[in-house]
């Protein structure tokens, strides 16, 4: 049975970390609210969505139109639109409600990494009382582990 884990922490980044993680969700939300507003324009014009591999065939000249995208990393901006598809694909279903825009005010912001390579080591790792975070270094953290499911 394959389980899927989650880790909540509290971490203490430093001035550049808090730099890096910003542009992250921000780049994440904006590549998740591009892809949504495609979505429905497509759907209005067709009566037929997208799909996650015509989105995700698309990052890459969305990187060359918009540097900045560059800067973060590359599997939170794909997991962005594994979330728009997953949820057009619950909305279809009757699940959820209709995937809404993200906002900047929200007072939830986060991001979602992958496991990344084939030595299944994993790229978010806990060295003591520090995390490591992709493309950012090591972070400290505070309090135990809580695993979230």
């Amino acid at each position: 049975m394959l389980t899927h884990k989650a880790y909540k922490f509290r971490i203490y980044p430093t001035k550049e970390q808090e730099i890096l993680i910003a542009k992250t969700i921000g780049c994440s939300r904006f590549v998740f609210n591009h892809f949504l507003a495609k979505w429905d324009e497509t759907y209005k014009a067709t009566g037929k969505g997208l799909s996650y591999g015509s989105c995700s065939k698309e990052i890459p000249s969305l990187k060359q139109a918009f540097d900045w995208l560059k800067e973060v990393d590359s599997t939170s901006v794909q997991a962005s639109v594994k979330h728009l598809a997953d949820a057009f694909d619950r909305f279809f279903k009757k699940q959820n409600e209709r995937p809404r825009f993200k906002s900047k005010c929200n007072p939830v912001q986060s991001y979602k990494t992958n496991i990344q390579g084939k030595s299944q080591l994993p790229e978010v790792s806990i060295v003591g009382t520090k995390i490591k975070i992709p493309m950012n270094g090591h972070a400290r953290v505070a309090g135990s582990i809580t695993t979230v499911m």
